[in-house]
């Protein structure tokens, strides 16, 4: 099995094995905040390639909430596993409050990091999408989706470590897909890291201002 140090030293691996992608034209990295932003601020970095965010929230199973029963996306993308929603009972009327509340916080987080500033321009562009691991796959097919809706010609998926179903699903959605652990069994995400602290809002706002005055923020027709 392979561990990472942190979810800096896992954008660094990820970078490393994402060297065709350096300096390519209007090419971009949308990380998933917030676990994703130290990871896709690394691979933007070490690529020269600009930063951005796209925000996503899972829908947890009521009383069972860090099972994904889907995921929504910026833009007003929304997915549903119907398979775990079928499983467990799950009502029409649960999914439409889970989804309302994750709604708000998605709306707060759009305020707290873009601070005005509009979402980048996809139409044509390839996209790197990164995040610290993917356990059922449901936020990065939301955020594949997203992509797809506002024009991306492109979309790869990078992540340190997914589970197999993950893998699996997102093989069959993007365009590219770099795993550097696929481990069986898996235990969840912050299994693989030894240091897996929490993401604030503060360093996801440090990490974009730090990418903006290095010249890896700002995109064209913002």
């Amino acid at each position: 099995m392979m561990y990472f140090l942190d979810r800096t030293d896992a954008g660094k691996r990820l970078a490393g094995v994402l060297g065709s992608w350096r300096n390519l034209k209007d090419a971009i990295v949308l990380a998933l905040p917030r676990g994703g932003v130290p990871v896709g601020f690394e691979i933007a970095a070490a690529l020269d390639l600009p930063l951005d965010i796209l925000l996503v929230r899972k829908l947890g199973v009521p009383g069972r909430a860090e099972l994904a029963m889907g995921a929504i996306a910026e833009g007003g993308i929304e997915v549903i596993n119907r398979d775990v929603v079928r499983q467990l009972g799950v009502s029409s009327e649960a999914i439409a409050a889970v989804a309302a509340r994750e709604t708000m916080e998605l709306e707060r987080r759009i305020k707290a990091y873009r601070h005005n500033r509009r979402p980048p321009d996809l139409h044509g562009r390839p996209v790197i999408l990164a995040d610290d691991g993917c356990a059922t796959g449901a936020n990065m097919r939301a955020a594949i989706e997203a992509c797809r809706a506002r024009g991306a010609c492109y979309v790869a998926v990078a992540v340190p470590v997914a589970s197999f179903q993950a893998n699996t699903l997102l093989r069959n959605l993007a365009d590219e897909v770099v795993s550097l652990s696929v481990p069986e069994p898996f235990f969840g995400v912050g299994h693989f890291y030894i240091d897996f602290k929490q993401v604030g809002d503060e360093e996801v706002e440090a990490l974009l201002s730090r990418a903006a005055m290095a010249g890896t923020h700002g995109l064209p027709g913002e």
